[in-house]
């Protein structure tokens, strides 16, 4: 498969590709609440683990204007856990 290229084609139809990657979220699965939580919480820079607002806002930003010219893009939303 050659990303580039399916990019390219995406992109001359006026197409953006983009992905949200979410760290650890609070839902019903995953509260913030439960055994696994304070652990998660501590992995991240912001100490707390994230709402699914927090992701929602990232693929509301992702899917507006202001975001017309990002494509190909992973955004992680995951309060610093990855740095």
């Amino acid at each position: 498969m050659d990303r580039t290229a399916d990019q390219r084609r995406l992109g001359s139809r006026g197409i953006t590709v983009k992905v949200v990657q979410p760290g650890a979220t609070d839902t019903d699965m995953n509260p913030a609440d439960g055994p696994n939580a304070a652990p998660q919480a501590a992995m991240t820079a912001l100490g707390r683990m994230g709402t699914p607002s927090d992701v929602a806002r990232a693929v509301v930003f992702l899917s507006s204007e202001k975001a017309a010219y990002i494509t190909g893009a992973l955004l992680t939303v995951d309060g610093g856990s990855s740095i």
